[in-house]
């Protein structure tokens, strides 16, 4: 029995860059994926342009492509409704940018279906990731970051931001529901809730292209982030573990 797999693009106002993205995933996942049943999700999170249309028109175009629409915007509330309402053994998600190049999802999905990490993330901080056109201020932003949530929960993975990543069914079923955030800190508050509470994870390099017209906004992100991490690490974490009778695991 073949293992499936579901692949989530989150996307708001992206009525331009949609078709691109599903038609080359399309295109590689039909050749380099065929041991398994996959399919894509495209998750349109309040989105006000054609992004919509767009998501129907590819769901005509492509069998294997289908998609939900949120009213309220938000890249984890949309990963969380497109995960959790999956029952793929694997599922996965990626930005619409497509900044990681696709040659890193095989290894991702690997890590889980055969390899037993109930959690797979992409990293551009390792020696062997290679990083193109980055900025130096997000360099640092990223890098900052980085030292920051290990210093505080002491995890083993270096990037949380990467938005290149994939769950077991049962990981995404324990804790997709269990995370609070809806916005750009979902990514920081699944790994590290994972991490704490057992579940393997798996980081890989990737080769990573900064996308020039991204969407994040360094400052606000970064305040946003540090909020999070303050509520996991005063009651965020113990609530959890609480939540999955985990209490005992590292």
């Amino acid at each position: 029995m073949s293992i499936s797999l579901d692949v989530v693009i989150p996307c708001l106002n992206e009525e331009r860059a949609l078709p691109v993205c599903i038609r080359r995933l399309h295109a590689f996942m039909s050749e380099r994926m065929g041991r398994y049943d996959w399919g894509i999700v495209v998750a349109d999170n309040g989105s006000t342009d054609g992004t919509l249309d767009a998501a129907e028109a590819l769901s005509q175009e492509f069998p294997q492509v289908r998609y939900i629409r949120l009213e309220q915007r938000g890249r984890g509330r949309a990963l969380r409704r497109a995960w959790t309402e999956s029952r793929a053994d694997v599922v996965a998600y990626m930005d619409v940018d497509l900044s990681t190049d696709l040659g890193s999802l095989p290894p991702m999905i690997a890590a889980i279906a055969d390899d037993g990490y109930d959690v797979a993330t992409g990293s551009r901080l390792l020696p062997e990731s290679q990083v193109v056109g980055r900025t130096l201020k997000r360099e640092i932003t990223s890098r900052g970051y980085s030292l920051l949530f290990r210093t505080m929960f002491f995890t083993t993975f270096r990037d949380a931001q990467c938005g290149f990543k994939a769950a077991s069914r049962r990981a995404a079923d324990d804790l997709a529901p269990l995370v609070e955030d809806n916005g750009w800190f979902f990514d920081s508050e699944l790994l590290i809730l994972a991490q704490k509470c057992g579940y393997p994870i798996k980081e890989l390099p990737v080769h990573w292209e900064d996308d020039p017209d991204t969407r994040v906004r360094i400052l606000r992100t970064a305040w946003e982030d540090v909020k999070g991490l303050l509520r996991l690490k005063f009651g965020g974490v113990s609530r959890v573990r609480r939540a999955l009778g985990d209490a005992g695991k590292t």
